[in-house]
């Protein structure tokens, strides 16, 4: 306890308020990444069935939720943006002296944006005015430009957790940039792909449990069981596949970040025969409370043997690690989320057991509120695996290379309080906003389905997306013109 209170004793007092910005934003930014990187691929997806089957319900299951997608992207733009200037804002230090060899991914992520932005707009723009397979085609970059961005992202992030690419002078500055070797560097494989997956499972379970909401209130028409069971087919698939991957990535952070893999199973000395524990907390001395202890498990995961030595925290100084609090919060993270995972194999082999016995989807009632459950669970984990990832790496910004310390900005302490709970309300306010207009959006297009639309006329969805469009019956305010003109205004919305 002294030589943690001795370490934030000698930080600056404007790195707790920088930390308590930065984690706000990206917890926040990061519940809609999901959606911006997979959305547009289950989309697709159910587009092309319509198209394939020419099957109306697909396709407007897939006309609805461009425009989920659109709404969304709005809002990240909002929030993905505030995250570029904290980025600078707070932390100069690091982007003044390392910026010139990491800086690619976030030219990669800024390129693939732009090109999203460009995409869906066209894609919205063509429901009317595209030929049908034109327009699918069209939209096939998307997901495309969606990986791109991530792969930016995570070029960036990885590079953080295991520099290279990159000589010291002798003043300590970084020359002699190889931009390949920073771009792919030994954790970038496992990482990008441990991500990408999880967005799309997470957008899967997500848009799933949307409609399986809807099944457990007694919705039981096509439209709700196709919207159920399209993205939550692609997400039970990705479900195993996850698993290996993390355990994958688990396995590079052990090799390529030692005392990180020690904060996440919080393990205190150097040893072999290393115990797993399943929660507990890690105190001042070593000592592990509570929890769940299963003998030398952890080194068998570690290097598939017991005999696998596994690094401890007190292998290096304690300013040059997590503190106990700091590792018992990535060891709980790191739990849960893979606590959540393996439940979810159980939720995808029970609905597989179903469709290969049945051909249909389960009976339960429990079932429908797991599935239901299952999206919030995903975004759970979400968090989980950004915890385990930036306060597994503590107190580097740039690992053995520059502090958090060193590299946070010297504005005072209390104006960052104020940009903070600032930051707050502008977020609550745009969010409360999105879900807002998604509810809207429900409700608009639950009284287009059932023809209760209160002026008597026919919702806009209900015309054919690639057909004539509906025109309202004149008015004395508002006529016909009489060349027969169609002027009522576009758009997908």
């Amino acid at each position: 306890m002294l030589s943690t209170a001795a370490l934030l004793a000698d930080t600056p007092p404007q790195l707790l308020p920088a930390r308590q910005l930065m984690a706000f934003t990206l917890a926040s930014h990061i519940l809609l990444v999901p959606f911006g990187v997979a959305l547009p691929f289950i989309t697709l997806l159910m587009h092309h069935r319509a198209l394939r089957r020419n099957d109306a319900v697909a396709l407007q299951l897939a006309r609805r939720w461009s425009a989920v997608m659109a709404v969304q992207f709005a809002i990240g733009v909002v929030t993905g943006t505030v995250l570029s200037f904290e980025l600078g804002l707070l932390w100069p230090g690091m982007l003044g002296r390392w910026g010139d060899v990491f800086g690619l991914g976030f030219g990669i992520e800024a390129w693939a944006f732009f090109l999203e932005a460009v995409l869906i707009a066209i894609y919205l723009y063509g429901w009317r005015r595209l030929k049908p397979w034109t327009h699918f085609w069209l939209a096939v970059p998307l997901p495309l430009a969606a990986l791109m961005g991530a792969f930016g992202i995570i070029a960036a992030n990885s590079w953080m957790n295991t520099p290279q690419g990159f000589r010291l002078d002798t003043q300590g500055n970084p020359v002699d940039v190889d931009v390949r070797q920073a771009v792919f560097t030994p954790i970038f494989g496992a990482e990008y792909w441990h991500f990408v997956v999880a967005m799309f499972l997470t957008a899967g379970y997500v848009v799933a449990g949307v409609y399986a909401v809807g099944w457990l209130r007694g919705r039981r028409d096509r439209y709700h069981r196709l919207g159920f069971t399209l993205p939550f087919t692609v997400a039970a698939i990705l479900t195993p596949v996850q698993f290996m991957l993390g355990d994958s990535a688990a396995r590079a952070v052990f090799h390529k970040q030692p005392i990180k893999f020690a904060a996440m199973e919080i393990v205190w000395e150097t040893d072999t025969h290393v115990p797993e524990y399943l929660f507990g907390r890690l105190n001042g001395d070593g000592t592990i409370s509570g929890g769940i202890k299963i003998p030398q498990l952890d080194s068998i995961l570690a290097g598939f043997k017991p005999s696998t030595q596994v690094t401890g925290l007190t292998t290096v100084p304690a300013a040059d690690r997590p503190t106990t609090v700091q590792a018992t919060i990535v060891h709980w993270a790191f739990d849960i989320m893979a606590t959540i995972g393996s439940l979810l194999i159980l939720l995808a082999l029970w609905y597989a057991w179903s469709w290969l016995r049945h051909r249909d989807l389960p009976r339960s009632r429990w079932f429908f509120r797991c599935a239901a459950v299952a999206g919030v669970a995903c975004l759970v984990t979400v968090e989980c695996g950004w915890i385990t990832t930036e306060v597994g790496r503590q107190p580097w910004i740039v690992y053995n290379h520059m502090k958090v310390a060193e590299a946070v900005t010297d504005t005072r302490a209390g104006s960052l309080w104020a940009m903070l709970g600032i930051v707050i309300v502008v977020y609550v306010a745009v969010f409360g906003s999105f879900l807002a207009i998604i509810l809207k959006m429900r409700t608009r297009w639950r009284i287009a389905d059932e023809g209760l639309a209160a002026s008597g006329a026919v919702p806009a969805e209900t015309d054919t997306p690639y057909g004539p469009r509906s025109e309202p019956e004149p008015t004395s305010a508002a006529r016909t013109p009489a060349d027969g003109s169609d002027r009522t205004s576009g758009g997908a919305s």
